[in-house]
């Protein structure tokens, strides 16, 4: 073969070969460029289903909040959540496992995602369900406090009604004015707390008190709750007054000796020997000729 001949065979030798060269590297080049788009592809998926966990996730929270203040409520009015607190407990360990978790595969994700879905409308539901047991508490709550005030209304109108019954049958032929009963604590302080309740103090002014009645008298303290029982005392006075609607029986915490003039103020100091359970009283003083003054008061 001529040297011309080879040129020739080498010349298209070399061509198929840079051919084959050139559809490879396209081949390769475009095999590379496809699996570069198909990473664009998976990471732009992948931080989609990141922003969907996060926004679950802050969802989640905000429910989490919501549970919280509603369950504090809850416990304020009594009610009963141990079940539903169990649950959520158990929803937060899950929560947090998802949360402390950042695989950005995307079958893991859409797992995650997936749980925190079922999460989320779990957690909507105890809260609606909490939602309406609060409200039906602080009906109920609103209804009972309702009641208990009327009933205290009722409870000092009885006491009010004892106190004038008791005016109305046993009332001497002169009476106190200015009648003032005060409950003291410790440190000489005022209180209208049963439990704190230490000492009453009863005071009164006899104005223009008829001489037939002056000089020398007894005086009665008779303190009695609102259904005309004495409170308890160590060493009750059993004594008979006589009234003008005639003879009186009582029975006294206390008693006093003083001499009646036309015009005094007097008072009684009696210190508690039990304390008193929160309710209505009626204090009352009483002299031989019948009851001088009476007030009902209340405890809380």
């Amino acid at each position: 073969m001529s040297t011309t001949g080879n040129s020739r065979v080498y010349s298209i030798i070399i061509t198929l070969l840079l051919a084959l060269s050139a559809a490879i590297g396209w081949f390769f080049w475009n095999k590379n460029q496809a699996y570069q788009e198909s990473l664009r592809r998976q990471e732009a998926i992948a931080d989609s289903l990141m922003q969907v966990k996060q926004q679950l996730e802050q969802e989640l929270d905000n429910l989490s909040q919501d549970y919280t203040a509603l369950r504090t409520e809850n416990e304020s009015l009594q009610g009963q959540i141990a079940q539903s607190a169990l649950i959520v407990e158990q929803k937060e360990i899950v929560i947090k496992q998802i949360k402390n978790d950042y695989s950005r595969d995307i079958k893991n994700l859409e797992a995650k995602i997936d749980s925190l879905k079922k999460i989320k409308t779990e957690y909507e539901t105890i809260i609606g369900l909490l939602r309406e047991e609060n409200r039906q508490l602080r009906e109920e709550n609103q209804r009972l406090t309702e009641e208990n005030t009327q009933l205290q209304g009722r409870v000092e109108d009885i006491a009010k009604q004892l106190e004038e019954q008791i005016r109305k049958t046993q009332s001497a032929l002169f009476r106190a004015t200015s009648f003032r009963v005060e409950v003291v604590r410790r440190a000489d302080r005022l209180t209208a707390r049963a439990r704190q309740a230490r000492e009453l103090l009863i005071s009164f002014d006899l104005v223009d008190v008829p001489s037939v009645f002056q000089g020398p008298q007894k005086l009665y303290l008779v303190v009695t709750d609102d259904k005309g029982k004495p409170i308890s005392s160590a060493n009750p006075i059993q004594a008979t007054v006589y009234a003008p609607t005639g003879p009186v029986e009582i029975q006294a915490q206390q008693a006093k000796q003083v001499v009646l003039e036309t015009t005094q103020r007097l008072s009684f100091s009696y210190q508690l020997e039990e304390r008193l359970k929160a309710g209505s009283y009626v204090a009352a003083i009483y002299c031989d000729k019948g009851l001088l003054g009476a007030s009902s008061f209340r405890l809380r």
